[in-house]
C-alpha cells in the first residue's frame, strides 16, 4: 500500500504531519517518534478507518489493525472476538446431522486445527471458547485480538503498541508472532526487543518520514551518529562565529588606537588642517566598515 502527500491533522486543526509519502509492502517496519507526533492516526489512515485531510491512500491487499484501544461488546466470547462462531457453528450443525446442503459446502474443516495452532502462538491454548472476552485481562485480550488477525492472514497487519500491559513472557510470545509473521506488518511500539524484530525503522516527525534500513539497534546507531556529526558541526559553527568575533573586536580596537593617536597629534599643532580632516574621514569610514564586518559575521547571524 502507499500513502501519496498524505496529510492528518486533529481535531481543532493542528498539523500532525503533511506532504507525506510512503509505501509499504511485505517487509516488517517499525514506526517509531515522539507522543502525539501521529503514529496511531497513521495506522489507521493505512487501515483506512479514517480518511486523510490530503492527499491518496492506495491499498493493493488486505490490511488487519490490532488497535491500541478495544472493548468488547456485551455478552461477546472468545469465539465471536475470533471471528469464528460463525464458522464454528456450521461444523457443529453438520456433525450433529442438522447441517443444510449449504452447511455442507461452506464448512471449514480444518478450523479447528487452526484455532488450535493459532492460540498457542499467542499464550492462549486451552482457553475456552464461550468465555466472555471482557473477563480476560487486557495483556490476553491484545492477544486474542492478534490471533484473530492471524486467523484472517491479510497482507499487512497494523500492530499498535501491542505489548502495552504484557509482561515480559507476553512480549517475548509477541515478539515471536511478529518474527515468523510472512506478510508485511507495520509495529507502533516503544518496545526495543519487539522494535529488534523489524526489517527497518520509519521515524515519523512534523518535518515528514524519515526511513533507516534494519532493526531498532542499527537505527539506535545511525541516529547517535547523525547526532554525534551535527554536534561537531555545532561546535565548529561556534568556534569560527567566535574567531571571527574577535578578529572584529581586534580590527576596530587597533582603529580606535589609531584615531586617539592621530587626535593626539592632531592637538600638537603637527599636521595640515587638510590632513586632519582626511584622517578623521577615514577614522570614520574604517569604523563604520568594522562594525558592518562585525555585525554580518557575528555568532547569532553566522547560525540562523
Amino acid at each position: 500500500m502507499t500513502l501519496d502527500s498524505v496529510a492528518a491533522r486533529t481535531p481543532d486543526g493542528t498539523t500532525l504531519f503533511d506532504n507525506l509519502t510512503l509505501a509499504f509492502g511485505r517487509e516488517r517496519t517499525g514506526l517509531v517518534g515522539r507522543n502525539g507526533v501521529g503514529k496511531s492516526t497513521l495506522l489507521r489512515l493505512i487501515a483506512g478507518t479514517q480518511p486523510p485531510v490530503e492527499g491518496a491512500v492506495s491499498r493493493a491487499g488486505a490490511i488487519g489493525l490490532l488497535d491500541q484501544r478495544h472493548e468488547p461488546a456485551p455478552g461477546e466470547t472468545v469465539a465471536d472476538t475470533l471471528g469464528a462462531a460463525g464458522p464454528l457453528a456450521v461444523v457443529q450443525r453438520v456433525l450433529a446431522g442438522e447441517g443444510s446442503v449449504a452447511d455442507l459446502g461452506v464448512a471449514d474443516w480444518t478450523l479447528g486445527d487452526r484455532l488450535y495452532d493459532t492460540l498457542d502462538q499467542v499464550g492462549l491454548s486451552g482457553i475456552d471458547l464461550h468465555r466472555c472476552t471482557a473477563s480476560l485481562s487486557g495483556g490476553e485480550q491484545t492477544r486474542l485480538r492478534l490471533a484473530s488477525l492471524l486467523l484472517a492472514r491479510p497482507d499487512l497487519i497494523l500492530l499498535d503498541e501491542p505489548t502495552n500491559h504484557m509482561d515480559a513472557g507476553g512480549r517475548e510470545l509477541i515478539a515471536g508472532v511478529l518474527e515468523r509473521w510472512e506478510g508485511g506488518a507495520v509495529v507502533v511500539s516503544h518496545d526495543r526487543t519487539l522494535l529488534g524484530r523489524v526489517d527497518r525503522i520509519v521515524e515519523l516527525s512534523s518535518l515528514g518520514a524519515a526511513t533507516y534500513g534494519g532493526n531498532w539497534d542499527l537505527y539506535a546507531d545511525r541516529k547517535a551518529a547523525e547526532r554525534a556529526a551535527a554536534e561537531r558541526t555545532l561546535a565548529t559553527a561556534e568556534t569560527d562565529a567566535a574567531r571571527t568575533v574577535a578578529d572584529a573586536r581586534r580590527r576596530a580596537e587597533s582603529q580606535a588606537r589609531r584615531d586617539r593617536a592621530g587626535r593626539r597629534k592632531g592637538m600638537k599643532g603637527d599636521m595640515p588642517k587638510i590632513l586632519l580632516g582626511m584622517r578623521a574621514e577615514s577614522a570614520e569610514t574604517s569604523a563604520a566598515r568594522n562594525s558592518r564586518l562585525a555585525a554580518r559575521q557575528s555568532p547569532r547571524r553566522r547560525l540562523t
